[in-house]
């Protein structure tokens, strides 16, 4: 997937749409390797959201070690850099400790951070980053937009509704002269490690019935109260945490706004949405060693086995 120095360290990476099975198979092959789990699901890094991510529990995690997951608090805001810097660490503890790092999630941004670097872009100070959100909220996000594209021509790709991008842009150019785009077009540092990364696209007409499934699960496992535990903290809406799939659709039940069902029906819906941009995303950004046109099988697992140990770990003559 990428090119490495030599000696450098073999990283699996496991990516799909919610609901695929990816960690799953991230647990069959950390048991066959004697690897660590690291998480790249942007939202299942909330400790909050245990639930409502279907993060691993208790008896996954007592079968290999589990990083980055629950580390942030619903009122932080997570990205793709400082994710990055967590990842790496945790790609070097365990190679260190001669274990396989196994990277497995579903934010592709997140995944092609890592494997193909980013753009370094100075840090923001604080105060402009506050001066760009107090301008937004004081101009709204249509006449916000129209001053970033007056700065930032590239920016009018940007939708008014999308605060979080919008808001990223302007400090961007504010603090550096320089547009975000412009930034991101300057040659990322290569990744120091070798990656196989397996691809989990599996048909809509199997992946959907799972999504409904589990979103039922999470739901009778817990999601209601702590959908409610979020609630209680007044944080703001616009958070990542307060915006992950399932939860404005909760929310919404506690208010009184909608039936059980009505919000059970929604949040299927809203993460079969999800589950179809992921796999966009998949086939246009991500550059997969292996795809698999299936969820999580036995079989699979077998064949991902063979693909790691034939292609990542065993050595080039």
């Amino acid at each position: 997937m990428s090119q490495a120095p030599p000696g450098a360290a073999a990283v699996a990476v496991i990516a799909g749409p919610t609901a695929s099975g990816k960690s799953a198979l991230a647990l069959g092959l950390a048991d066959a390797f004697g690897g660590a789990v690291i998480n790249a699901d942007a939202l299942q890094c909330y400790r909050d959201l245990r639930v409502l991510t279907a993060r691993p529990g208790p008896a996954e995690e007592a079968r290999a070690p589990h990083r980055l997951y629950g580390y942030l608090d619903a009122a932080e805001r997570g990205s793709a850099a400082s994710w990055r810097l967590r990842a790496m660490e945790e790609i070097d503890n365990a190679a260190r400790a001669a274990r396989l790092p196994i990277v497995v999630g579903g934010t592709g941004l997140y995944l092609k951070a890592l494997c193909c670097g980013l753009a370094p872009i100075p840090d923001i100070p604080s105060d402009i980053s506050a001066e760009a959100a107090a301008l937004h909220r004081r101009l709204g996000g249509g006449a916000f937009r129209d001053r970033l594209v007056a700065l930032d021509p590239d920016s009018a790709r940007l939708k008014p509704g999308d605060r979080q991008r919008l808001i990223r842009a302007f400090e961007v150019v504010q603090a550096t002269g320089l547009s975000l785009s412009a930034w991101q077009r300057r040659q990322p540092s290569p990744p120091p490690y070798r990656f196989a990364a397996l691809l989990l696209m599996p048909p809509r007409d199997r992946l959907y019935p799972a999504i409904d499934a589990r979103f039922a699960e999470m739901v009778a496992a817990g999601g209601i109260d702590e959908a409610a535990a979020l609630a209680a903290r007044n944080l703001d809406p616009n958070l990542p945490a307060m915006k992950a799939v399932g939860v404005p659709e909760l929310l919404r039940y506690l208010r009184g706004e909608l039936s059980l069902a009505e919000a059970v029906a929604a949040g299927q819906q809203a993460t079969r949405h999800y589950a179809k941009r992921q796999m966009t995303w998949f086939r246009h950004q991500l550059n997969p060693d292996r795809v698999f046109n299936e969820q999580f099988s036995e079989s699979l697992l077998r064949c991902s086995r063979h693909f790691i140990d034939r292609f990542l770990l065993t050595p080039s003559p």
